[in-house]
């Protein structure tokens, strides 16, 4: 029997959708939402810009509770757009799903630009979570360096605007790279060539990556920090240990700081959790098993 508060308005393991038009989103449950309990609520897993498909190896770990993993707006199998996408809008998303699922409150696990946006909903909506987990939000509000860091992603999306998305995505690439804080001389120097990263080099027109939707705004946002201190422990910013001082690693710690919580380490990097989605691997069942502590 569930000891969630709600009855779930979704029992069986599959996809469903909320919402319609350009507000349709796409999710997908993992498992019976009624065998969740208070202990082991549902987990819900979400990336930003990365869709669902990125947690095939996470969710496949926790087959001890029931798994929703979900498609951010505009990736995924969620309709395209090419207007700019904020924080506030993600999270009144993540929401709506919580509100489809008919359960809650729920663990939240939420990495890369869905940190940012699930610190928005914890702020905005403290009913939906029981624990959310933070990991590596790419936050410049609280970084000493935030006008230059906000200044280079000011940058990458005029290149992706004009030359489309080999040339901004180099210099997206270079920039996550990039160890400490951004230096006053960054746009100065020589922009990289997308062949060096296997990026195409001729516009193809496109211009609606959800990756360059979201930039500036998923940096620049400006939390409620007291609201996100109110929540204690609830809330858990984390950072992977090999990501060193890498831009959302220092986002993690900075915001833990600002709401005067510790930052915890996870296994691995930025993409820890992958275990060869989209060609990149990290260490899913280290990360996993990590994850299943903080979440206890």
């Amino acid at each position: 029997m569930s000891d969630t508060t709600r009855t779930p308005a979704r029992t069986g393991t599959g996809t469903y959708t909320v919402g319609q038009g350009q507000d349709t989103l796409h999710y997908d449950v993992h498992g019976d939402l009624t065998a969740a309990t208070a202990d082991r609520p549902v987990l819900l897993m979400v990336g930003s810009p990365m869709d669902a498909s990125g947690f095939t190896s996470l969710a496949a770990r926790f087959s001890d509770r029931p798994v929703v993993t979900v498609d951010p707006r505009g990736a995924g199998r969620n309709p395209k757009g090419t207007s700019a996408l904020s924080p506030e809008v993600h999270a009144r998303d993540l929401h709506r799903v919580v509100e489809d699922l008919g359960v809650g409150p729920l663990d939240v696990f939420a990495s890369s630009g869905a940190a940012i946006n699930a610190l928005v909903l914890a702020a905005a909506h403290p009913e939906d979570l029981r624990r959310l987990i933070a990991h590596e939000p790419p936050s410049a509000d609280p970084l000493p360096d935030r006008q230059a860091y906000l200044a280079v992603c000011r940058d990458i999306k005029a290149t992706y605007q004009a030359s489309g998305s080999g040339p901004a995505m180099a210099k997206f690439i270079t920039y996550v790279m990039q160890q400490g804080p951004t230096p006053p001389d960054y746009l100065e120097r020589p922009a990289p060539e997308p062949a060096q990263f296997g990026l195409p080099t001729r516009d193809d027109g496109e211009r609606s990556d959800p990756l360059m939707r979201n930039i500036p705004a998923c940096q620049a946002y400006r939390f409620d920090y007291e609201a996100l201190a109110a929540l204690g422990d609830r809330v858990v910013l984390a950072y992977g240990v090999e990501s060193g001082e890498e831009g959302p690693a220092r986002g993690a710690r900075a915001v833990a700081e600002r709401i005067g919580r510790a930052a915890v380490g996870f296994p691995s990097h930025h993409a820890g959790f992958l275990g060869g989605e989209f060609g990149q691997h990290g260490d899913p069942e280290a990360f996993a098993e990590r994850l299943r502590l903080v979440l206890a």
